[in-house]
């Protein structure tokens, strides 16, 4: 192998992703399966889930508290749809920072195979969460329909506004899944953060409804742009400003391989250390 094939592989994550693409499939879909084996409906749990939480939050927030979202109509399911929306990008990245820090711990047999790709093992962990991220938009949608009787144009347009959340959160399942080798007390801090940056993130509120002085640190949540995104476009019927999209994209990017460059350079010691 050349020295820049070397230095392509090290720092650049594309080419193991496109080589080991069926690998990927595979253990995603054992991934997913895996978790509803044994149970009695199975891979319809997946579908259950996001209906019966859709259900809770139009009870509790619709009808026990009587919320409003400014802009929506005033009915008891509108602040459910608009809460949801949010939640779908959180509880995918929540989903695979939670798993990130214990990937090469519980995959420690891998570490040992010199063939195997380590590096695809987050690919597979946010594969799998967003395959539930999708049941739960599939929800989403069917209820937006019954409401408003159409979806947005603009919903096609989704995937360029989820492009930048799966690099950055692949990025952040690189950098935790090699930390969390060497710092096992990972998890536990990894626990602790999610559960505040759900409340330091536009989710249950409007950005709008944030006092001025204390929005500049809204917007140092990363999910806060990722959830506006996706929420303009699912919701409002618009698009992201073309120059605020393409720097969200080019950050993300970026940071997913600065992490990737520091999966492939700490990556040597895990045998060592497991």
């Amino acid at each position: 192998m050349s020295a820049s094939s070397i230095s392509e592989a090290r720092f650049n994550p594309l080419p193991s992703l496109r080589t080991n693409a069926r690998l990927i499939f595979e253990l995603t879909r054992r991934d997913v399966l895996g978790r509803y084996q044994g149970s009695a409906l199975g891979l319809l749990w997946s579908l259950f889930n996001p209906l019966f939480m859709l259900a809770i939050y139009t009870f509790a927030f619709g009808t026990l508290f009587k919320s409003r979202w400014p802009g929506m109509p005033d009915s008891q399911s509108h602040f459910a749809i608009v809460l949801f929306a949010g939640l779908l990008v959180f509880n995918f990245f929540s989903e695979c920072l939670s798993r990130a820090p214990t990937l090469i711990i519980e995959n420690a047999n891998y570490v040992k195979k010199v063939v195997f790709p380590l590096e695809i093992l987050p690919a597979v962990t946010v594969l799998s969460a967003f395959f539930h991220y999708l049941v739960g938009l599939v929800v989403w949608c069917l209820a937006y329909l019954l409401m408003e009787g159409q979806l947005h144009a603009t919903l096609l347009l989704l995937p360029f506004a989820l492009l930048p959340l799966i690099a950055f959160t692949t990025g952040n399942c690189w950098f935790l899944a090699s930390l969390g080798v060497y710092a096992r007390d990972v998890r536990q801090v990894v626990g602790v953060l999610t559960s505040a940056l759900i409340f330091m993130a536009p989710i249950f509120y409007p950005i709008q409804a944030v006092p001025a002085a204390f929005r500049p640190f809204i917007m140092l949540n990363p999910i806060t742009h990722y959830v506006e995104m996706t929420r303009q476009i699912m919701i409002d019927g618009t698009l992201p400003d073309a120059g605020y999209w393409l720097a969200v994209n080019a950050a993300s990017a970026v940071y997913a391989l600065l992490c990737f460059a520091w999966f492939q350079m700490t990556r040597r010691g895990f045998a060592d250390v497991l």
